[in-house]
């Protein structure tokens, strides 16, 4: 039955075709898929500028084969020169300084992420998810700025990155309780294996852009994926639908409500002990009440899974910032690759990961053991990368090999658990099926995303 506030998105009201009963449950859930898979890739593009320019800001690398005695001096000379470095990145503490901006971007991120989690249950997550979106395009953009205004200050850089990681940090929570409120249980392992790789997608396409437009200036490889960024977000603002309820669906989270009466799964021993803990809601399971942090992490399985999360992103995060400029410095084969194609080479440890995830996802949904596949590829992981230090610089293939093995392997839990897991605990019955809670759920539980 049509509800009685509906709120679709401006775009569907330029286009009434696109509302029911013209188009079906199924192709709005799809469109939302979609956007959201749009949505999120685009943060991850504007995150890769930085471990792509390493090398050209930091400091100039004299093993470079490619790079006769000559023309080194020469290159050093002329401050235009991709090799030269940029000021302050290119001293005897360059590497440092780089690492600072990570360091700075990845710790606002991570404290915004928690803050945005209980925003995103209080606000409307179209407006909050745009307002993330307008916000890091505009600041990758201006980290670009830096270069045509010859900005030398590394307080400008790091001031940036305090601000776009605050940015950034809106993106995750409200993509997650978006795809919550419209996903079912059916194939969610697969389903979210497929939807996840916009991480990975998102690196690629970030990288393929950062590194085509380098040699024009490494300004240009924030302001790209800065526009695209920003484009995105309108499309979002156009077109996304939050919930079912703003078209006038039923949401398929209330099958959550259907099954625990169904198939008896608590007793009433177990709600008592759910209420005097604090975990079960004592209103309507439509309530829009947020949960809490500490009754987050009460929650069962919710501890074991973030910890295995932290680990698979501590590895992905290493390889999202660092990959580029380790293989740049690294000889392959007795080679030193230029810079461009260190960026593009880079993107095989993506292109795993989109397999990875995937892969988890599925197997996940066949044996019905999330917690034992993520444990099984996390295991796995380890010889990857070690093979991948020890051999992957014996030769071309073998590099791509290991590499692409090895984000396979580190990918996959950690597109697992922040999707289909995430999903499956912040919606069990001991919430009550609040999707609604979904975001700040996912943010107590995987904050370091």
């Amino acid at each position: 039955m049509p509800s009685k506030n509906l709120n679709p998105p401006p775009g569907l009201n330029l286009f009434p075709s696109l509302k029911p009963p013209q188009k079906t449950l199924a192709f709005h859930q799809i469109l939302v898929l979609v956007i959201t898979f749009l949505a999120y890739a685009s943060f991850h593009a504007s995150r890769k500028p930085p471990s792509i320019v390493k090398s050209v800001l930091g400091p100039n690398d004299h093993s470079n084969s490619s790079l006769t005695e000559s023309n080194l001096n020469s290159t050093l000379l002329n401050s235009s020169s991709i090799d030269a470095g940029w000021a302050p990145f290119n001293g005897p503490r360059g590497t440092h300084r780089l690492g600072e901006l990570d360091l700075t971007f990845l710790s606002v991120y991570s404290i915004g992420m928690y803050f945005c989690g209980h925003v995103g249950d209080r606000v409307h997550l179209r407006y909050f998810l745009v307002f993330g979106m307008i916000g890091s395009g505009i600041f990758t953009i201006m980290f670009g700025l830096g270069y045509w205004l010859g900005v030398h200050v590394l307080g400008f850089f790091l001031a940036v990155q305090v601000v776009c990681g605050l940015f950034q940090s809106v993106g995750w929570p409200c993509v997650v309780a978006i795809v919550g409120n419209w996903s079912g249980k059916e194939k969610r392992g697969l389903i979210m294996g497929l939807w996840n790789s916009h991480t990975s997608v998102g690196n690629i396409v970030g990288s393929i852009l950062a590194s085509g437009v380098l040699e024009f200036g490494w300004g240009f490889s924030f302001v790209l994926p800065g526009v695209l960024m920003i484009v995105v977000g309108i499309v979002v603002f156009m077109f996304l639908v939050v919930s079912p309820d703003d078209l006038g669906f039923e949401s398929p989270g209330k099958e959550i409500e259907m099954d625990a009466e169904v198939d008896s799964v608590r007793s009433s021993e177990e709600k008592v002990e759910s209420e005097k803990a604090g975990l079960l809601e004592t209103g309507d399971s439509d309530s829009l009440a947020a949960i809490g942090f500490f009754e987050t992490w009460r929650l069962p399985g919710v501890a074991p899974f973030a910890f295995c999360l932290f680990f698979s992103k501590l590895v992905a995060y290493t390889f999202l910032y660092w990959l580029p400029f380790y293989i740049r410095h690294t000889a392959v084969a007795g080679v030193h690759l230029s810079h461009k194609t260190a960026g593009i080479l880079s993107t095989i440890f993506d292109m795993g990961g989109v397999l990875g995830g995937i892969l988890a996802g599925f197997i996940s949904d066949v044996i019905e053991a999330r917690a034992v596949t993520s444990i099984v590829f996390l295991l796995l992981s380890i010889p990857a990368l070690l093979f991948y230090r020890v051999y992957g610089s014996i030769s071309m293939f073998a590099n791509i090999s290991l590499m692409f093995l090895s984000g396979l392997l580190v990918n996959g839990p950690y597109s697992l658990i922040t999707t289909a897991v995430a999903t499956d605990l912040g919606t069990q019955t001991m919430v009550g099926g609040n999707s609604r809670a979904l975001a700040t759920f996912v943010l107590d539980s995987c904050c370091q995303n």
